[in-house]
């Protein structure tokens, strides 16, 4: 389906300062100085830590910071992998 472009990106700055955290734009764009949806995948976010639960709580902490309209995530991401830790 298609997605919605021009939305408003808000948070970025408070998920971007949380340590060892790193927010990559994907589907971003400028609109003067406000970052907006320009479709498809907006954003990843990517965690590290001292074990792969400390990494997989910053990456999901700073994802509930990043808000727009219509915003989605998955919140599977790496649920496998707990099952062997």
């Amino acid at each position: 389906g298609s997605y919605s472009k021009g939305m408003p990106v808000g948070g970025l700055k408070e998920a971007d300062s949380i340590g060892g955290v790193k927010v990559f734009h994907a589907g971003t764009a400028f609109d003067g100085d406000t970052v907006v949806t320009s479709g498809g995948r907006v954003l990843g976010v990517t965690g590290w830590g001292d074990d792969f639960h400390q990494a997989r709580e910053r990456a999901y902490g700073a994802v509930e910071k990043v808000t727009f309209e219509n915003a989605f995530h998955r919140k599977d991401i790496g649920e496998k992998a707990l099952k062997y830790l």
